[in-house]
């Protein structure tokens, strides 16, 4: 009762990274809470294959649902897993990846338990919050934080009421870490049948196409991204050509990609990936919290940018005033004639 749930995504008996990433900032919230942290998994032939994916991150104790039709992903039965699941357990929270699947079943529960739900979260934490209109202040609560009106603003949602509190988080916001503390590593093997209608398993799935990344770019060392200052396509040539003498990958701002200088799928930002380079270089990026979100986390942050004055160089460590024509070629050039 009470505890802290994570759902984990699975492909074929591979755990996914951003459930291993709520993990770590589930157990956190829990430790916080003083309650356990609690995980469940649904899929078919994963007994004995999901196990050590998913308990060496502070996991107390983990729900395995193995039955044919639990993989493929479908909405129904998952919905049903959840939902039943929760009726009897009443956890106060609920963390999913807000990815296409998270996307699809975190609304399907929070409707069906009536909890509400926040979307995109950039940041959980715990706190109080006091209803001005009836005077009571609700203690322990999970701030549900993220960029809101057009990323004009930072809004912190509460659910003073309505349990779980539920919330998605894209991939690469949180960052996973093995868990050094003690926890009981209790792991159950529901019966499906008694959580699932047969109707639920009515859509099936025919024919399905995972298509592989075609490059690193939450996991590169060195970011190169480009925002609408570039300028041009061809601005973003330069930047392949920095990041290629650099061993790192190229991202851009939503504005770059709007523009079709860049790959939608090289996207930073809160509608796009979230990076933690240990170097990042921001090249004609103006800084809208939007982009922000994916990228504030990471070790150095250079600037080039003509306006002294983008918000992006307040966040900044090193800040170079000038136009990318200007800038990249010279940086190009020192690179190559300093890595002999």
């Amino acid at each position: 009762m009470n505890n802290v749930f994570v759902y984990i995504e699975i492909e074929g008996i591979e755990v996914q990274e951003v459930s291993q990433e709520l993990l770590t900032k589930g157990r956190k919230l829990a430790d916080e809470l003083g309650v356990e942290l609690h995980a469940v998994v649904a899929g078919t032939g994963i007994k004995g294959a999901v196990e050590e994916q998913i308990l060496p991150y502070g996991v107390d104790k983990l729900f395995v649902f193995d039955a044919e039709g639990l993989f493929p992903y479908t909405s129904a039965p998952h919905t049903d897993i959840l939902v039943n699941l929760f009726k009897e357990e009443n956890p106060q929270i609920c963390l999913m990846g807000a990815t296409v699947i998270g996307r699809d079943l975190g609304p399907r529960v929070s409707s069906s338990l009536t909890s509400g739900l926040t979307a995109d979260c950039t940041e959980l934490e715990i706190g109080s919050y006091e209803d001005k209109k009836s005077g009571r202040t609700f203690e322990n609560l999970l701030y549900q934080i993220r960029p809101a009106f057009g990323g004009n603003i930072v809004a912190t949602i509460v659910n003073p009421e309505h349990r779980p509190q539920m919330a998605t988080v894209r991939s690469g916001v949180m960052q996973k870490a093995v868990y050094e503390g003690d926890c009981r590593k209790e792991v159950v093997y529901p019966e499906v049948g008694k959580y699932v209608s047969p109707e639920a398993f009515v859509v099936k799935v025919l024919d399905r196409h995972v298509e592989a990344a075609k490059h690193n770019l939450k996991g590169a060392p060195i970011v190169v991204a480009g925002g609408y200052g570039v300028g041009s396509k061809e601005g973003f040539d330069l930047l392949f050509k920095l990041a290629k003498e650099l061993h790192g990958e190229v991202g851009a701002s939503r504005a770059a990609v709007d523009a079709g200088w860049a790959d939608h799928d090289r996207q930073i930002g809160q509608t796009g990936v979230t990076v933690h380079p240990k170097v990042y270089i921001a090249c004609g990026i103006s800084g809208q919290i939007q982009h922000i979100a994916g990228m504030q986390d990471s070790g150095i942050i250079i600037s080039v940018n003509s306006d002294p004055e983008a918000p992006i160089n307040k966040i900044a460590d090193y800040v170079i005033t000038g136009t990318v024509e200007e800038v990249v070629p010279k940086l190009i050039k020192y690179y190559k004639a300093n890595n002999k």
